[in-house]
Parts: structure tokens; sequence; C-alpha cells
């Protein structure tokens, strides 16, 4: 049932908006005496998440409920962290999800449907777990925010990823992620029905059945000059409010070109990308449309890690973005990385292929440990004078040595890809 819809491609809406939004929700959900409210974290500041979950709460005494960020295998969110996306809320809401340790099982996804699903790419079962918050069954209402945005995992962001991963257990983000990269990355971004998203949805209906859950999901797009603009809020107990969500997104987030890009770069705000586990949303966004030979310039001033999970980021240290067919000889031959496939799948993700060259400015990582992860270094204050954010336009720029280059303010908010490439996934 839906119970709430505003958007369009064109709509603006604003944080009375999101207030009406969430009270028209909660009225047609009934009488809630304790509710968990499940965000994303920090690298969804833009989403909104943060002014939803306010609104939430200033209809329901503060002293009822908790907030889970949605980290999926994410830190912990800080102190400076929960006041910049969700302001006065106090902190003693907040609960961290710790996905190797808090998880339960809840039940399996069949071999058999993940093979007919993925085309028999991948034919094995997928265990899922789920922190045990989520099962508790003092909170009358499991209201969760997401964003709907392309996904390189998921084909669209948000939804059921945000409870299966994002407060999911080790097997299912692992088993999940590698799905989705032995798929193919390019078949799957952009899309809302994609063989992951197949498997999170069956592991809601089937396994959290009897939970009372909510889904508030956002369409953020950009105003032309790189600006976030809340374009549709989209609420409601099934797959409605997604789909509405993904049908909107694809039309505000989908950058289609007509021809390939020599030369992007992009800006990693040190606010949300502290890790190249995130920071490579500036590979998968624009993989699809950088040229043979091309160049990617990636301006991390924030990123001082590769993993956000320490026994990730020394497999990334490890193995490096080496493309496909050496990950998954790797997989073949190390066990630390055939058990932490998610790992394998990142690996997969954030590399060129050897398509083109990918230019790592990041502040906090020693040259050396970049090249070795298998990218070029130079440093970042040196090319945030070349190429400088804040006097860069969104899109197209011819520099004063005549260099032109394509330039994006914030690569997780979209996908950019040829028309040739989309297409043909």
């Amino acid at each position: 049932m839906l119970f709430f819809n505003k958007g369009s491609p064109t709509t603006e809406l604003s944080f009375n908006d999101l207030r009406e939004g969430v009270s028209t929700a909660l009225a047609a959900f009934g009488p809630i005496g304790k509710m968990l409210v499940v965000p994303p974290d920090i690298t969804r500041l833009h989403s909104h998440a943060g002014d939803i979950t306010r609104c939430v709460y200033e209809q329901l005494p503060r002293s009822a409920g908790a907030v889970m960020p949605a980290l999926g295998t994410h830190l912990p969110m800080t102190d400076s962290e929960i006041e910049a996306m969700f302001g006065d809320l106090p902190k003693r809401l907040f609960r961290p999800h710790r996905w190797r340790t808090d998880c339960v099982p809840v039940g399996i996804v069949p071999a058999d449907y993940v093979s007919t699903v993925s085309d028999g790419i991948v034919d094995y079962e997928i265990p899922v777990s789920v922190n045990r918050l989520l099962l508790d069954p003092s909170f009358d209402c499991i209201f969760s925010v997401s964003q709907v945005v392309p996904h390189e995992v998921a084909g669209m962001a948000g939804y059921s990823k945000n409870l299966v991963v994002g407060l999911g257990g080790a097997e299912n983000i692992h088993k999940t992620h590698f799905l989705g990269a032995a798929f193919g990355m390019e078949r799957i971004m952009g899309r809302d029905d994609t063989p992951v998203r197949k498997v999170l949805n069956y592991a809601v209906k089937e396994f959290l059945a009897d939970i009372p859950l909510v889904h508030a999901v956002t369409v953020i797009g950009s105003d032309g000059s790189g600006v976030p603009k809340i374009r549709g809020l989209f609420i409601g107990n099934d797959d409605e409010c997604y789909h509405q969500a993904a049908e909107l997104s694809r039309t505000v987030n989908v950058h289609l070109f007509d021809a390939l890009l020599k030369k992007v770069v992009a800006y990693l705000d040190p606010l949300e990308y502290k890790s190249t586990w995130l920071g490579n949303k500036s590979i998968y966004r624009t993989r699809m449309v950088i040229a043979d030979g091309g160049e990617l310039v990636v301006l991390a001033p924030g990123v001082k890690r590769f993993g956000e999970d320490p026994q990730i980021d020394k497999l990334i240290r490890t193995f490096g973005y080496r493309g496909t067919s050496a990950t998954i000889k790797a997989v073949k031959e190390h066990a630390a990385l055939k058990n932490n496939l998610s790992a394998a799948a990142h690996l997969i993700h954030g590399s060129s292929e050897g398509r083109f060259s990918i230019t790592y400015c990041a502040g906090g990582l020693d040259p050396k440990a970049v090249e070795n992860a298998g990218f070029c270094y130079a440093p970042i204050n040196e090319m945030m004078r070349k190429y400088n954010p804040g006097k860069l336009s969104e899109g197209y720029n011819r520099l004063s040595d005549g260099e032109e280059i394509y330039f994006i303010s914030a690569p997780g908010t979209g996908l950019w890809a040829w028309k040739g490439r989309f297409g043909s996934g």
C-alpha cells in the first residue's frame, strides 16, 4: 500500500513537504508506541534521510524507540557525523550495526532461485541474517528510510537493500555483492529489476514478512549546477513505493551521452568519503562513459584508508584493483578473499578493466599504497589547484591551458553512461 507519493523531474520538495509525507504515512499506519528508524549513514548525507528521521521524532515521544543507521560494512557514525546528518536528535537514540557480530539468521535464499535470477551465472544459496534489533517485537513500526539512486550492486539503491544489506550479516552482504559483480555491473546499474534486487526482495517477503515495515524512499536530483534537490518522496509498505522512486530516479539520476568522454574529474566530499570502499563510486558511476585510453581523476582529500572494515582494508591492499579475471583467479587461489566475497566484488567494481587510467588523489593515503592498489597517484593539493572544484562548472569545462574535462562534483548521486554501453547492458 502506498501511503504517500509526491515527485517529478522538476519537483523541489521542502522540509515541510517531508513533514507532510511522514505525518500522512504515520496516520495511515496507525497507533505507534515504539519505533525503530533505519536511515542510511553519512555516506547518504544528501538523501535527506536525516531530515525525515527528525520529522518522525517530531511526531513521537523522543524517549520512544531508537535509530539504527544502515551501516552495512561501514564504520559506525561519529558524534560529529550524527550532528551533521541528524541535527539535534539525542545521541542516546542511536545504535550501531555491527555486521560481523550483531546478526541472527532468518532464512536461506535457495540456490536454484539464485541460479534462475542470475541466468545460471551464480548457483550458491544465500543464508540471510539481520541485526537482532530488527526482530525486536517491542517495536510497533520499523521505519526504513533510504534513497533510490543507481547502484553498482543492486542496480538501484534503497528499499529492501537498506535492511538486508544495511542491517545484514556477513554472508548476505558477501554473496549479494559477488552476485552483482559476477552478473556484470554494466548490466545492473540504473535498472530496478536485477538479480540482486530479486534476492533482496525475496529475503524481505519470505523472512521479514511479520515485521511491521514502512519504507520511505527519496529521489535526489541536481538542479543542473550540482546543487541537490529533493525530486520525490514515496512512502509505503510494499514494492510500489520503490518502483515509483526507481522510475523517477532513472529520469533524474541517469545521464546518457551520445559520445564517450576522454577525461573525467570527480570530486569526493571529505565529509562523506574517507575510504576507497566508498570513494570508488567515482569509478562505478562513470566507468560506462569513459573512452578506452581515457582518464579518470579522483579528487579525494578525505580518503585515508581503503576499506571501512580492517579485514577488508587488508584484502584491498593485498590484492588491489586488478580487474575481473585477476580477481576471480585470486578468489580461487586465496581462502581469505574467497571468504570475503564482498571485497572481491568491490575489487572488480573498482577497476577500469584496463580500458582507461585512474589517477587517485587521496589526501590521506601513501602514494606507494595507492599505486600498489592498481591506481596512478598525484598529490591532492597540486591537483586541487589544477582542478579547483569551487571554480569548475558541473559538466564540460575548458581549462586555461586548453585541456577539456568533464567535471562531476558528486559522483554518488547518479550514473553517467554512453548510450551504446547502457543500452547494451
